[in-house]
């Protein structure tokens, strides 16, 4: 099984943590986050990691290497200066990627989901993990009715930034800079995107604020 990590970001809102230091090399729990990323991955029974690289991409290879100390083989889409966001970051790795279902995950957030072996429905997508909407949020991302992710009326819940899709939901695109949310909506107005709201421990570290008390939860744990 292949999976992989979104570290391309600026990391706009942790700077000026992020002026030296890519978020995805942040530390929480005596840890950076792709490494907690990559040790679950891992466990989940994924073999190859993709790792798309943008703002001090280079301090991430310096870290992480060829994936051997995690038991991974971890491979590099490089955009630097021309990063594709989340969607067209994956479009641009899709060669990489298989003809199968792969799980993606988000290099700035930390959770204690585990990955199961998911087999996807013939019929869907993708499969996101919906978390409930932290507070400091106006309001959540999708609703979640009977295993299937709809763009309801309340919005209950938050993607959290970790989720399975085919390889067809991004093919028909061109290789270009995009975002991933206006994809997953068509998907989930057609009925092509199955989810679970996962009740752990998740966190955004967007933020200082947040990665402060994402370090002091984990300390306290």
């Amino acid at each position: 099984m292949i999976g992989m990590i979104l570290a391309a970001g600026r990391g706009e809102r942790l700077r000026p943590l992020t002026d030296a230091l890519p978020k995805p090399l942040m530390d929480v729990g005596g840890r950076s986050l792709i490494e907690h990323h990559l040790e679950r991955l891992q466990r989940g029974g994924v073999e190859t990691v993709v790792v798309n690289l943008g703002w001090l991409g280079e301090q991430i290879v310096e870290r992480i290497g060829s994936g051997a100390a995690y038991g991974l083989s971890v491979i590099y889409s490089p955009e630097y200066d021309n990063v594709l966001e989340t969607g067209g970051g994956i479009r641009r790795a899709l060669p990489m990627l298989g003809s199968e279902p792969f799980w993606v995950v988000n290099g700035d957030i930390y959770t204690d989901y585990a990955l199961p072996g998911l087999t996807l429905d013939p019929a869907s997508l993708g499969h996101l993990v919906l978390v409930p909407t932290p507070a400091y949020r106006e309001g959540g991302d999708f609703d979640l009715a009977g295993g299937q992710v709809r763009n309801g009326p309340t919005r209950a819940h938050t993607f959290s930034g970790v989720a399975m899709y085919r390889p067809e939901m991004f093919a028909d695109r061109p290789v270009e800079r995009f975002p991933l949310a206006p994809l997953l909506r068509a998907a989930a107005d057609r009925g092509l995107l199955g989810g679970e709201l996962f009740a752990g421990r998740w966190a955004d570290a967007g933020t200082p604020e947040r990665l402060d008390e994402l370090r002091a939860s984990l300390a306290e744990a």
